[in-house]
């Protein structure tokens, strides 16, 4: 890679994580302002969950033919449409007026960006060669923890400094230049960073069975599910347990929500990155086991964290802090994994069909169930205590009984990414070969 490719290479990556951080920022505002939300308007944690299920749902229909439209348009314009849709939504989120409005304004917000991982993910292949791969997607997933860390931090701020309608507001704007910035990336040519340079053949058949023919895709979409589950559930409830269980006002929750479950992951995702680049080139199957390793000491340390009294937020913040930093691992080693073992032309649909079934199957029933398993435990606290209504008490209790959900999927996905690290090698060798196999035709 010449010095002027490597400084193309850097700048869209660049443009990229700042797409991927105004992903995450719009996506966490409801979140960081769930209790004025709820409270205006008289809903239960069920009605919270549905909302963010039905833009889970929606984003992950979507992915799947922008996905495919990744694959095979220009990949820049893509994301420029995309982001332009969601940032002119997110503002339209503050202006909503009841319920619906603002449910049928967050669907159009995930429309816009399903555009985001398909078309990124895709160009990152094309921009950086494979044993660079794990420390560039690091990079455009900072995007994730600093996007949740400030969109926290400033929604919580400014929602209650003024209301929590500002937040939305404010987030359009980065958005729309970030539209402009992305059609200034060059458009890379497919297979571009691959070890054997060609024109890749045309392969026969549907391009979503291909992808789902590697045994290692279907470990990669199963973890994914348990992933997203704990994930979305985890960001969407964070700041109102936060607030019922250990007694912080709006400003408080979000600002520690936003070091929990943000500022943590700018560690986790570099030193994985580094850590995920340096075992890949010890063992084939390295970077699935260090994701495996890092979720098996996360899982304690979140079920502690959790086990915390009201008001001990040291040693919460210290316990749920390392806990979702090593979470973080899993982006980078994971997503890496996904272009070892597709081939180029097939990535954007590959990350499509992972992101359909990770919202599918793990984000919407994430905050779902969570939102549900909320207002069973607080009304049995309310029936154990004899009471006829719903106070703040039981709310708390119910939302902490239900968060211990989180350990006992974190510690399922464990043996997930341990299954998938079996069959990664031979699924790698047998990309390779082809490869070799194309090259060798081509040239001979």
């Amino acid at each position: 890679m010449s010095g002027n490719q490597k400084k193309q290479a850097w700048f869209a990556l660049w443009v990229l994580f700042g797409i991927n951080l105004m992903n995450f920022f719009d996506r966490q505002i409801p979140a960081a302002v769930t209790e004025p939300i709820r409270m205006e308007w008289g809903l239960s944690d069920t009605d919270i969950g549905l909302l963010a299920t039905a833009f889970t749902l929606i984003y992950a229909a979507a992915g799947v033919p922008l996905g495919r439209l990744a694959d095979r348009g220009e990949r820049t314009k893509v994301l420029a449409y995309g982001v332009t849709i969601w940032s002119v939504l997110t503002a339209a989120s503050g202006l909503a007026w009841n319920y619906s409005s603002l449910f049928a304004a967050r669907l159009g917000v995930g429309i816009g960006e399903a555009s985001c991982s398909p078309a990124s993910n895709s160009l990152i292949g094309d921009l950086f060669p494979a044993h660079q791969r794990a420390r560039a997607i690091s990079v455009f997933m900072l995007g994730l923890p600093i996007g949740i860390f400030l969109s926290n931090l400033i929604s919580g701020n400014l929602a209650q400094a003024f209301n929590w309608r500002v937040p939305f507001f404010v987030a359009c704007v980065p958005g729309l230049l970030l539209a402009v910035m992305v059609l200034r990336v060059r458009e890379p040519l497919r297979g571009a960073a691959e070890a054997y340079q060609m024109k890749l053949p045309e392969r026969e058949g549907s391009p979503y069975w291909r992808v789902l023919s590697i045994p290692t895709m279907w470990w990669i979409i199963l973890s994914g599910a348990l992933h997203n589950f704990n994930a979305y559930a985890v960001n969407a409830f964070m700041p109102a347990f936060l607030g019922r269980y250990h007694g912080l006002d709006l400003k408080d929750a979000n600002t520690i929500t936003a070091f929990v479950l943000g500022a943590v992951g700018v560690v986790g995702l570099l030193a994985g990155g580094l850590a995920a680049d340096w075992i890949s080139k010890k063992r084939n199957n390295g970077r699935l086991l260090l994701s495996a390793a890092s979720l098996a000491v996360s899982t304690p340390c979140v079920y502690l964290a959790l086990g915390q009294p009201k008001g001990a937020m040291v040693p919460f913040v210290v316990l749920m802090g390392i806990g979702w930093m090593l979470i973080y691992v899993y982006y980078v080693t994971v997503y890496a994994a996904v272009q070892d073992v597709v081939e180029p032309g097939l990535r954007g649909t590959a990350m499509a069909l992972y992101f359909f079934a990770m919202y599918v199957l793990g984000g919407s029933f994430g905050t779902m169930i969570l939102g549900k398993l909320s207002d069973y435990y607080a009304s049995r606290a309310m029936t154990e205590a004899g009471a006829t209504v719903l106070e703040p008490a039981f709310r708390a209790a119910g939302l902490h009984s239900a968060f211990y959900v989180v350990p006992v999927v974190s510690l399922l996905l464990t043996f997930v990414l341990l299954a998938a690290a079996r069959t990664v090698s031979a699924d790698m060798e047998k990309l390779q070969s082809w490869m070799r196999e194309s090259a060798a035709k081509q040239t001979g």
